[in-house]
């Protein structure tokens, strides 16, 4: 059956931020979730057991412990979640994962904050963040000083899934934008997300030095995991596009 299994109930959670990490462009999502995670050391709260999400089990390094592959990590203290995912997720999986956590989204007054890339060729201008909203999330990036988009986009994959849904339920719920290497994992663009959005939007401060002196290695991490998704996967990845004037 479709639900999220908590496995910490004594943690409190009142109206918490929810930081959405699913893969896409640059895994720029991904790796600002990884990274709050590990900078914080969250709490392992809950599994994500949603239909259409993939039945494989995963591993770390050092640990035997076997985990689904899309999880929930809490901090009571700062009040906030990241969902954290070791696999790409259908876009029809996602419309069926925001479906299956509306009651506990409602039951916390969860905010989501959804994260994407949009591809630009990297220069030596620092990529550039704009945020989208739902409901009183526009009220939300005013107060964080994050502006609005330049240009006309859509937002597709999982997290264009999610924030479809955050529409049609009438959720406040914010999108983050950054510009991001269209091919490579991008650690630069993952920091503006966390200084410049979620920073401010959840009100937390992110040491995010080692997103820039462990740049190489954080690339040559997540490498594997982007060349996937780009092998047959394309359809699969969270990611920002320009639509132009003429559509």
């Amino acid at each position: 059956m479709a639900h999220i299994d908590v496995l910490d109930e004594g943690l409190a959670l009142d109206a918490p931020y929810l930081v959405e990490g699913l893969p896409g462009v640059g895994l720029v999502g991904k790796i600002a979730a990884d990274h709050l995670v590990e900078e914080f050391e969250m709490t392992h709260y809950a599994n994500v057991l949603c239909d259409g999400l993939p039945r494989v089990a995963v591993y770390q390094e050092g640990d035997a412990d076997l985990r689904p592959p899309v999880r929930l990590y809490a901090d009571e203290e700062r009040g906030l979640v990241v969902l954290q995912s070791d696999v790409p997720v259908h876009p029809q999986a996602a419309t069926e994962f925001a479906e299956c956590i509306d009651g506990w989204l409602d039951e916390h007054s969860v905010v989501p904050i959804y994260l994407s890339g949009i591809g630009r060729e990297k220069d030596e201008e620092p990529p550039v963040l704009y945020g989208v909203a739902s409901g009183e999330g526009h009220d939300l990036l005013s107060e964080a000083g994050v502006d609005a988009p330049a240009e006309t986009g859509v937002v597709t994959g999982p997290t264009g899934a999610l924030m479809n849904h955050a529409i049609q339920e009438r959720r406040t719920a914010v999108g983050l934008i950054v510009e991001s290497d269209p091919q490579f994992p991008d650690p630069e663009a993952a920091r503006k997300l966390i200084t410049d959005g979620i920073g401010p939007l959840a009100g937390v401060d992110a040491p995010t030095e080692d997103l820039v002196e462990h740049a190489e290695e954080i690339r040559d991490a997540k490498q594997r995991l982007a060349q996937r998704m780009g092998d047959g996967e394309q359809a699969e990845s969270t990611q920002a596009k320009p639509l132009g004037m003429y559509q």
